[in-house]
């Protein structure tokens, strides 16, 4: 069974050669190692059939582990079935190149002192010598802070602004004539009928043409209005002949 400095490692291998991928166990981007050509193969078989898209040379790759690299790292079953059947020379070819690989990988990758995870670069605090989720980098960390405290601000002041001067008014939509869409204009544009609003005698409100009682506070729209006094402005009732305040004749 091959044992890795870190479980998080995928073996890549073919009859034709030998190449291993090593995972960060923060972020999950991975190192491929060199790809190391199998003596035994090109003895048998030449130069033919080398894996396609193996890599020469060793290579950081992004990504996480698939199925079969989860299952390597875990356990020899999986690799003793997948190599089943191959010579003990290979096998032992297989041994000193993950050995090789293993001493590749590990100028890429540092140990947390405090989680003991291995990590890459990217994810190691070299101030501190631990990874950056134990320790991090300061410069960082503030900058995020200052992002969030920034956006919870935003949030706070878009909350409370008033985006739109405006006043809610009632429009009728549907012409109270011809039943059809009216339109935005004063008159409907499907039969000319006039689109105004009603006010209501008792409380002043709008209503639409339709309306038969008021909306706001139900009084009849039908019924007649109060009659207002030319000479001092006063409201009578519907029917008063003459000011109840100044005595003058109405109407």
């Amino acid at each position: 069974m091959l044992t890795a400095f870190t479980r998080n490692y995928q073996d890549n291998s073919t009859e034709a050669g030998f190449q291993f991928t090593f995972y960060c166990d923060s972020c999950r981007d991975g190192y491929k190692s060199s790809f190391i050509e199998s003596e035994t193969y090109k003895r048998g078989k030449g130069l033919r059939g080398l894996a396609a898209g193996a890599g020469i040379l060793g290579s950081l790759v992004g990504g996480s582990l698939s199925r079969l690299g989860n299952a390597a790292s875990r356990g020899g079953s999986v690799l003793s079935e997948r190599f089943t059947g191959m010579s003990p020379e290979w096998q032992k070819e297989h041994e000193a190149a993950f050995g090789r690989a293993q001493n590749e990988a590990q100028q890429h990758f540092h140990r947390c002192h405090a989680c003991r995870q291995y990590v890459c670069d990217a994810c190691h605090n070299e101030d501190e010598g631990l990874c950056v989720s134990c320790a991090p980098r300061q410069e960082v960390y503030v900058a995020k802070a200052r992002a969030d405290a920034m956006r919870r601000e935003i949030d706070r002041a878009g909350a409370s602004a008033r985006v739109w001067q405006g006043t809610v008014e009632r429009k009728t939509m549907a012409c109270p004539a011809c039943g059809k869409p009216a339109g935005a204009g004063a008159f409907c544009s499907n039969c000319g009928a006039s689109m105004a609003l009603r006010a209501c005698p008792g409380c002043g409100a709008k209503n639409a043409l339709s309306v038969r009682f008021c909306s706001h506070c139900g009084q009849n729209l039908a019924a007649p209005g109060a009659v207002s006094c030319a000479g001092c402005g006063a409201d009578n009732p519907p029917g008063t002949k003459f000011c109840g305040a100044c005595g003058a004749k109405l109407g």
